[in-house]
């Protein structure tokens, strides 16, 4: 008997995983519980334990392969099965690389291609036109994505029928919207690598139009050498064949930076999967909530006096150290309260007010940025506030924080630290409508009013900064509740 090992639910709100390693090979035993495989989501890494003893009878997912929640990822023969898994795997293994002969004889012969009545609009779709086989390696792409600025400017999912390309490779053209046969091939076999993009790219500038061309001709070159199929050129009403279609110059491409090549003594270090998903996060929210920034100048002299008075009772009661952080939590959460619509998510084109109050906390990790969710937090005393944000850094720092924890924020609050950090404002967090980010904590001298006239004294200070969505927070809402968490931490009525 047979059990599917799938993708299993990491988190209320993980759609998919990666598999990044296994940890077993096609016929090892396994008992139950032991890890399988690596698998990392946009949310946390873990393993994948195995649901039941047995024999590793074919990993269907590759490294590297994202595939959604309930996929099946592997599949494990009972142990009884063991011996027949054994002797059926050099077969399994020899059909994988040989195709049946009985399919082949019984697959219907192909008709042979039309050539198309009139010219083809471009390189690509003329290739796509008389090619017999499908292309695997990248999608087909539409007659209204090709643009008549440059032949550059086609898809590279369009491009090249028959040849297929690294994910690398296929990625870089989709976003710089290359045609990968313009493109002279120097790798293994004909192919063409990052830096043949990379070097194609650079020719394209300003100024080395000359090079551009070179490169083109190069390109069909290495196309046709790969086995690219080049349509014949038909013939128009009295058998002259049909124009070349008129290219703009290279110069109406749009600007694009250098790709800066590492010299001797430079150290490159590749992100790691952490760090491109935040990247890919804080791009996505950037382009896509209207980020208004707004700060507010607080005085916590009150709030650095009551922590001095309760900081070593609360040490030895709670056996950590009270900081400034929790009173920061409790002054948002309370101001949420007031201003509901500020602890929100965008859905599509609505606007979700939340009941609860999920407030996530920014805090430092070894491989980049994570913001676990403090849960109700409207339900929870400054104290209990205090706790719960001790209990999330221990997991932080004993990398055991799970996607559950990191997930269903309504609200963030950023400190970054305490050097250099007069004040900044942060990218919001989507779905949410809107981040608060604490700034250095200072004494400064400021202008204070004593029996009705102006002083100036020595007063604790710090900026609040506050990054909300545009689309659905006005002004108004966005100045009244920035005002309102600051006036709640000068106020300084808290219990402890």
């Amino acid at each position: 008997m047979a059990t599917e090992v799938i993708m299993p639910q990491m988190g209320e709100s993980v759609v998919e995983g990666t598999v990044t390693k296994w940890l077993v090979k096609e016929g090892d035993m396994v008992k139950e519980d032991q890890s399988l495989c690596e698998i990392s989501t946009d949310k946390v890494d873990t393993e994948i334990p195995s649901p039941s003893a047995g024999v590793i009878a074919k990993l269907v997912a590759a490294e590297g392969q994202t595939l959604p929640i309930g996929a099946v990822i592997a599949v494990i023969e009972a142990p009884g099965a063991a011996a027949a898994a054994e002797s059926r795997a050099p077969a399994l293994r020899q059909s994988e690389r040989r195709p049946s002969a009985a399919l082949a004889e019984a697959a219907p012969a192909r008709p042979a291609p039309r050539m198309p009545a009139a010219a083809p609009s471009s390189p690509a779709i003329a290739a796509a036109a008389v090619s017999s086989e499908p292309i695997a390696a990248a999608p087909a792409a539409s007659v209204s994505n090709v643009t008549p600025i440059r032949p550059a400017s086609i898809p590279a999912a369009a491009s090249g029928a028959g040849r297929r390309y690294s994910p690398v490779v296929l990625r870089m053209a989709e976003e710089q919207h290359i045609d990968l046969s313009m493109v002279p091939a120097t790798g293994l076999g004909g192919r063409i690598s990052k830096r043949d993009v990379e070097r194609y790219l650079e020719s394209l500038r300003p100024g080395n139009q000359s090079a551009a061309r070179a490169n083109g001709s190069a390109g069909h070159a290495s196309a046709a050498a790969a086995g690219a199929v080049q349509p014949p050129s038909p013939a128009g009403a009295a058998g002259a064949s049909a124009p070349a279609p008129a290219v703009a110059p290279a110069t109406a491409a749009i600007f694009r930076p250098p790709v800066y090549q590492p010299r001797e003594g430079d150290t490159v270090e590749p992100f790691n999967r952490r760090r491109k998903l935040i990247a890919e996060h804080m791009v996505f929210s950037k382009t896509h909530s209207p980020h208004v920034p707004t700060v507010a100048e607080v005085d916590l002299t009150r709030v650095t006096a009551l922590r001095e008075q309760h900081k070593r009772d609360f040490a030895a009661r709670e056996g950590f150290a009270l900081t400034l952080l929790p009173f920061a939590v409790m002054a948002a959460v309370r101001a949420l309260k007031e201003f509901p619509r500020m602890n929100a998510s965008v859905v599509g084109d609505s606007l979700v007010v939340r009941r609860e109050i999920n407030l996530g906390v920014a805090m430092d990790a070894e491989e980049g940025l994570l913001v676990p969710v403090i849960r109700a937090a409207e339900t929870m005393s400054l104290t209990g506030l205090a706790r719960e944000i001790e209990r999330l850094r221990h997991k932080v720092q004993d990398k055991a924080i799970t996607a559950d924890d990191l997930a269903g924020g309504s609200f963030t609050l950023s400190n970054p630290g305490r050097e250099g950090n007069l004040y900044g404002f942060a990218i919001i967090n989507q779905p949410q409508v809107g981040i608060l980010r604490m700034g250095e904590v200072k004494k400064r001298p400021v202008v204070v009013e004593v029996d009705g006239a102006d002083a100036i004294a020595i007063r604790t200070m710090m900026y609040l900064a506050l990054s909300y969505d545009h689309r659905v927070i006005d002004g108004v809402l966005g100045n009244r509740f920035l005002y309102r968490a600051s006036r709640i931490l000068e106020e300084s009525d808290f219990e402890l």
